[in-house]
């Protein structure tokens, strides 16, 4: 069912339509509360071509997934759908106004934040063109279909070391590209050398790709290097600052601070999906919305029971 300024009054409020917000909407849904699932219609995923390390779907195009996602969802009367961007949040006494885009404020006492993160493409050419096909965040999602692949990591620091680990057992022949963020100790550089990683110390003029597959790494000296994979560990913003705007607490990496029941630092408010997890994956990210609907259920009983 589509919302509209006439039905402005629910229950809960979730922001974000994608794995994490429809996983709590399924879950409310199912216990009868009345629910708005306000979505933009921008995951981080949307120019991957498939999902994988997910149990039913591996393989599977990630919008296919929201899509049936949604359609089963949607099969719930208590749950509504509005197509737009949630630009605004204020805490009025015991409800949370939340204003779209188009104007249009929506009301609920629950809110729960399935916003995801935005990640901060470098300003490389053939990056964007390639990230989220042959440039990629994550092993698990990624690695099975690239292994023994000749692979590149775009990192540094302790970021690269703990990915490095990772990749090892997957592609043997495993160069690191330094980002210039932060240097390798002499511990750092001696492990890496027993595991004969390479360390390329270089600026990256351009990701030379075929429609999006990765062929050729170029620097700014006009040196180059052929890849098949590089992986890259990218700095990320909250994808809607609504959270800020409401006072919750975040980490020093930009996700939401939760509880062990999925509630931030401001009553009433709840967050799930890559938000507030360090795991990037769709499984994760439905497995916290499935949680955070039954949390916020439990929190709406307990107000009246």
């Amino acid at each position: 069912m589509q919302a509209n300024e006439k039905t402005n009054q629910f229950e809960v409020i979730i922001i974000g339509g994608s794995y994490a917000g429809l996983s709590a909407g399924l879950s409310l849904g199912r216990t009868l509360r009345k629910v708005l699932i306000i979505d933009a219609g921008m995951p981080c995923n949307k120019q991957t071509p498939y999902s994988h390390n997910f149990l039913t779907q591996d393989g599977v195009c990630p919008s296919d997934i929201a899509a049936l996602g949604k359609a089963q969802v949607a099969k719930y009367g208590s749950v509504s759908f509005f197509n737009g961007l949630a630009l605004q949040a204020q805490q009025q006494l015991d409800k949370f106004e939340i204003t779209c885009d188009t104007g249009v404020r929506f009301y609920a006492s629950k809110l729960i934040l399935a916003t995801g993160i935005k990640d901060i493409i470098p300003d490389i050419k053939g990056f964007p063109a390639c990230w989220g096909k042959s440039v990629v965040h994550c092993p698990y999602c990624h690695g099975f279909e690239f292994r023994n692949k000749r692979a590149a990591l775009y990192s540094s620091g302790e970021k690269a070391m703990h990915m490095a680990s990772l990749l090892s057992h997957l592609n043997p022949q495993l160069t690191i590209i330094q980002d210039g963020k932060e240097a390798f100790t002499d511990t750092q550089m001696a492990a890496l050398n027993r595991q004969n990683i390479e360390i390329i110390n270089k600026e990256v003029a351009e990701f030379i790709h075929q429609d999006g597959a990765l062929k050729t790494v170029l620097f700014q000296d006009n040196s180059q290097m052929d890849f098949e994979v590089l992986y890259a560990t990218l700095d990320f913003v909250p994808h809607s600052d609504i959270a800020m705007q409401l006072g919750c607490d975040l980490y020093e990496n930009n996700h939401i601070k939760i509880d062990s029941f999925q509630q931030t630092s401001i009553p009433g408010v709840y967050a799930c999906g890559d938000n507030s997890s360090p795991m990037r994956s769709v499984a994760n990210a439905v497995a916290t919305g499935n949680l955070i609907g039954a949390m916020v259920n439990k929190a709406l009983t307990g107000e009246v029971f």
